[in-house]
């Protein structure tokens, strides 16, 4: 049986390539075709290999590359026994628990699905809980995007520099990042209404931004809200530039646009999304997978 062997969507596929470089393994990609009414069907070459590592995120459009990746891990199951889903960005993670009733927690149907198609390991990016990482039944591991956000962060030589996250959940990602960098941070206090999604931010010791450069960090900005709002406080407590870093930016509506246009300097982002700026992670997730891949390589061999 050949080496192991990478396999990605389209958008991916850069990712996947500076991956496969490192491992020297294969890398393809899958054929894809789009009917009228919507429907994804997936064709897939015939595969030889121990392990395959399929890199394919769960972003927009949400519920297609989500029965992509999940057919994918079922036809290359019959093909190979151990499979690693590398999800870098995974869909519906914010579904992690139940608000209001009849709610569906829907990252615990994501759970069920992987499980059923038979992946061996799953490997993610700055997933949005912990609460979703204990919904899954399957070894997963989550990658901290921090460390490459603070080895950007530190070319760009600010002064003066203090790390805000726009809400308490982004509390200790706020901290890690303010450690690496050495320097301060703070944490606003966001409040949403369940019902109507309206976001208010209140906060103390706001004083301490005056004067500041800001580094404005998150897990997803998808519409750009919190993001937003944070930054009109920010800028009514006279700071200086505000630059915002997060994992995955889904911007959807023009977000980018309004984000630029409410007073921030630029958007950092390991996401590839025009007009904003590219962090690697290449390095972070060879280092995942490989340690994974070993894993799974030793009880091929026991």
């Amino acid at each position: 049986m050949n080496n192991n062997i990478i396999i990605s969507n389209e958008e991916s596929s850069q990712l996947a390539l500076e991956i496969a470089k490192k491992f020297s393994y294969d890398c393809i990609t899958y054929k894809l075709k789009i009917f009228a009414d919507g429907e994804s069907k997936i064709t897939i070459r015939k595969i030889e290999a121990k392990i395959v590592i399929i890199i394919h995120s769960i972003n927009p459009p949400v519920d297609s590359n989500l029965i992509r990746i999940i057919s994918l891990i079922y036809e290359i199951k019959k093909q190979s026994e151990l499979i690693v889903a590398v999800i870098p960005y995974m869909g519906y993670s914010r579904q992690d628990r139940v608000f209001l009733p009849g709610e569906v927690a829907t990252i615990e149907v994501l759970s069920k699905l992987f499980e059923a198609v038979g992946v061996s390991a799953l490997i993610v990016l700055d997933i949005h809980s912990n609460l979703a990482l204990k919904k899954f039944n399957v070894p997963i591991t989550n990658v901290s995007a921090v460390p490459a956000i603070a080895k950007y962060v530190s070319k760009l030589k600010l002064q003066d520099l203090i790390i805000v996250s726009p809400d308490f959940g982004g509390n200790d990602r706020a901290k890690l990042l303010s450690q690496l960098l050495k320097t301060e941070y703070l944490t606003l206090k966001k409040q949403r209404d369940r019902t109507t999604g309206e976001i208010t931010i209140i906060s103390d010791n706001l004083c301490n931004v005056h004067n500041k450069n800001i580094i404005l960090i998150d897990d997803i900005i998808s519409t750009g809200n919190s993001i937003i709002n944070a930054t009109k406080i920010l800028k009514k407590n006279k700071c200086k530039k505000i630059f915002v870093c997060c994992t995955h930016a889904i911007l959807v509506n023009d977000a980018r646009k309004k984000i630029i246009k409410s007073g921030v300097e630029k958007i950092i982002t390991t996401s590839t999304k025009e007009g904003c700026e590219k962090i690697d992670i290449a390095p972070i997730m060879y280092t995942a997978i490989k340690n994974v891949v070993n894993k799974l390589d030793f009880k091929l061999q026991r």
